[in-house]
């Protein structure tokens, strides 16, 4: 198993993250608040930006940093870094999140503009989520915790994309 992500890479990431920060305020000629960083991501991503009301902060996967470090450095620290800054200034709205307000950010932190990893996970823990049965007039469906959840609470319906059957739950399960 992997062990994840030490105080003295942590370090290197934090010092990375606010000079592309840095970058962004000496291009848009304003500042930008420090944005903290925490290694309590897991499964297959990397790091994603969390907004909770007018606070920030990156997420990312310690696991995955440390097998993966210099990969993650280049790619995964500015492409976080860009979401923030197109928060920061586009606030809400209803941008596409790897639209052209960020690949125009990719561009100045001069940074490859790839949004999905192919990284072998071996070693790495990842969280197994549960499958429900589900059937329809011609096959058995494994639905996710999510969808049986929304099913149950009669938030939504699924139906077959091949017979056009709504989607039951087993009688066996």
């Amino acid at each position: 198993m992997i062990e994840p992500i030490g105080a003295e890479q942590q370090s290197a990431v934090t010092t990375l993250t606010q000079n592309f920060v840095q970058r962004a305020e000496a291009v848009f000629e304003q500042g930008f608040a420090p944005i903290e960083g925490r290694y309590d991501l897991s499964g297959t991503s990397v790091g994603m930006l969390k907004v909770e009301a007018d606070h920030c902060f990156i997420r990312y996967n310690p696991w995955l940093f440390a097998k993966y470090f210099e990969d993650n450095l280049a790619g995964t620290v500015p492409h976080e870094v860009a979401h923030y800054i197109v928060h920061c200034l586009y606030g809400r709205r209803r941008l596409r999140p790897h639209g052209p307000e960020w690949l125009d950010i990719m561009a100045l932190f001069e940074a490859d503009a790839r949004v999905t990893c192919d990284f072998d996970m071996t070693d790495i823990p990842q969280r197994k989520q549960r499958r429900f049965d589900y059937t329809c007039g011609c096959r058995i469906h494994e639905l996710s915790t999510r969808r049986h959840h929304a099913i149950q609470r009669r938030r939504h319906s699924y139906q077959c994309l091949h017979c056009g059957d709504d989607l039951r739950r087993s009688r066996t399960a």
